[in-house]
């Protein structure tokens, strides 16, 4: 199978692009501006007004892209169950995402050293393709070690309000982790060249995590690269989900998963606003936690999607 290409969030796009684009595609790059640097600007905001804005961003434009999973499960399902795909798709889907909700309250810690793990790993096989696991450990982890070695004490206070566990200060494992990739990180730089495009990046995040606070950095990673460049891939793969071939496609096909998303969020507002003194903190604990029992589903249809196309 073929790597999955880096594909810029704001480049230029080329012809067959152009070709199926739709008319607000031209306001998408001044649409992004604008994104960022509200992000930026609320890191002025005191912190938990700083978390409402980034969280909010999150939430409407960074987890539509996890979304589309239906769309990739329907090719691999609909001719075998018919109309009853969905069904037979969904329950073990989110019941696995259950199963990880429920880690988050059993074993906190041990789940969110699974959830930094397991973002590395998806992270950085998005960013870097498949097939060159020393620059997809570099460049997945950048968004998980630089926080921990950059603002410890300001990632430390945000984990401890998801994993409602009091967190003076970072576990050792993940300062120890972070180092070790800061070490290769190194190493992987200056072995050789690498791509303008790619070091160009890395030091925009670098700075991002340096000036910013952690969770308004990583919104910017995750709603400007990591979302759009899966989607993009998406739409270029003719294989993964063949219906969907244009961004304009691809954010249709993401609302309804992406609706109920949001429904099921309600749902367990109740049940975590319970344990938390206010609301950014209810919507930081819950947000997170849906991420990591999404992301654990999300990377497993990838796996047996990428298994059925090689």
């Amino acid at each position: 199978m073929a790597a999955r290409a880096s594909i810029p969030v704001f480049g230029k796009p080329d012809a067959a692009s152009r070709h199926h684009a739709w008319p607000a595609a031209s306001l998408l790059p001044l649409a992004g501006a604008v994104v960022a640097l509200g992000l930026m600007a609320s890191a002025y905001l005191p912190r938990e007004a700083s978390w409402l804005v980034a969280l909010t961003v999150v939430i409407v434009l960074g987890v539509p892209h996890g979304a589309l999973d239906g769309a990739v499960a329907a090719p691999l399902m609909r001719p075998r169950y018919g109309r009853a795909w969905f069904g037979i798709f969904a329950i073990p889907y989110l019941g696995l995402a259950a199963l990880v909700l429920l880690a988050w309250a059993v074993a906190p810690l041990l789940t969110l050293a699974g959830f930094l793990a397991l973002s590395v790993l998806h992270f950085g096989e998005e960013d870097a393709g498949t097939g060159r696991p020393f620059e997809a450990f570099v460049r997945g982890g950048l968004p998980i070690a630089l926080p921990a070695l950059l603002r410890p004490e300001e990632t430390a206070g945000l984990f401890a309000v998801v994993t409602r566990v009091p967190m003076p200060e970072l576990p050792v494992w993940w300062t120890a982790a972070s180092w070790f990739w800061f070490a290769l990180a190194v190493i992987w730089i200056v072995a050789r060249r690498r791509p303008q495009g790619v070091l160009i990046e890395v030091a925009v995040l670098a700075v991002a995590f340096w000036l910013l606070p952690p969770l308004t950095a990583f919104t910017l990673y995750f709603v400007g690269l990591h979302g759009p460049r899966h989607m993009r891939a998406l739409v270029r793969d003719p294989n993964r989900a063949p219906r969907v071939d244009t961004m304009r496609k691809a954010v249709l096909a993401s609302l309804p998963v992406f609706g109920l998303t949001l429904m099921l969020g309600a749902a367990l507002w109740p049940l975590y606003s319970a344990g938390s003194p206010d609301e950014p903190s209810t919507l930081l604990a819950l947000t997170l936690q849906m991420l990591s029992a999404l992301t654990v589903p999300h990377v497993l249809l990838d796996r047996i999607v990428e298994q059925r196309t090689i």
